[in-house]
Formats: structure tokens, sequence, C-alpha cells
């Protein structure tokens, strides 16, 4: 690719993980164009985000608790989520989120501060989306995309 030529690149190389995409950048590419290329991307990174936890901590363990404390609080209504959101950053989740990561040796309290933030950003992420909420661009359903996600799966 040239100097003046504007692109996006992404390149991945990283255990069961093997992706190249790109996208170039012309006077007729859109925002649109853009924003799904970006969301396809957001797709491969949230999953990976949450394989990469789950080789930290025991997500299955957190996931268990996320269940436990949301078995009775499957509704949308606004009163609900605030419950929901609630319960997931209540005492209990936390409490499951430090001893997990309390669990993995040699961790210094900065790095175990930012294991927490990701494990505490998991849980509420699956929690509103168990409610059926679209928390990520990359739930977005792109007709194009549609094709290509059943195809990997």
């Amino acid at each position: 690719m040239g100097e003046d030529e504007k692109y996006i690149q992404f390149i991945a190389n990283y255990d069961d993980w093997v992706a190249i995409r790109k996208m170039k950048i012309t006077e007729t590419t859109g925002a649109k164009a853009v924003l799904e290329f970006l969301a396809s991307l957001g797709s491969g990174f949230d999953r990976k985000i949450a394989q990469n936890l789950g080789k930290i901590i025991d997500v299955v363990q957190l996931d268990n608790a996320l269940n436990d404390v949301l078995v009775d609080s499957a509704g949308k209504s606004a009163e609900e989520l605030g419950k929901i959101i609630a319960l997931v950053r209540g005492p209990k989740i936390n409490k499951v989120i430090s001893e997990l990561v309390g669990k993995v040796p040699n961790l210094e309290s900065g790095v175990q501060k930012e294991i927490e933030q990701f494990a505490k950003a998991y849980a509420m992420r699956k929690a509103l989306r168990e409610c059926g909420l679209q928390v990520d661009y990359s739930e977005i359903e792109i007709p194009g995309m549609k094709k290509i996600k059943r195809a990997k799966a």
C-alpha cells in the first residue's frame, strides 16, 4: 500500500486465532462501510477478550454466580433492569470476582485491579445480554455479515 493510501488493517496470529482483515479507504468509502467493518472486528475482539479472561480466572464460576444472583430477575422493564444492574454490581458478584482474581498467583495490586475490571465488564455484558439487550456494536445484524458469521460457526 502506498503512502497516500488510507486503510484499516488488523492481523492476528495468536493460538487458534488467525485473522487478516483489511479495508481500503477511498473517496467513495462511506462511513457506513467503515462502521460495518469495525463492528465485524469487534465481534472477534469480544470473543477473544472473554476467552483470555477465562485463561486467567475461572469464568465458569463467575457465570454460575451470575446465574444464582439473577435467577429471579429475567425482566426487561426499566425498573427490573435497574435491579439487575444493581445485583451485578453488588457485593455477591464483587466478592466472587475478588476471590477468583485473588486465586491468581503473583499478581501485583495494579494488575489485580485491572483483571477485576475486566471481570466486572464481562459480568455486566453477560447479564445485559441475558436480558436481550445489545451491549456491543458487534451484535448489530449487518445483512452482508450474516453469511460470514454462519460460515465460521
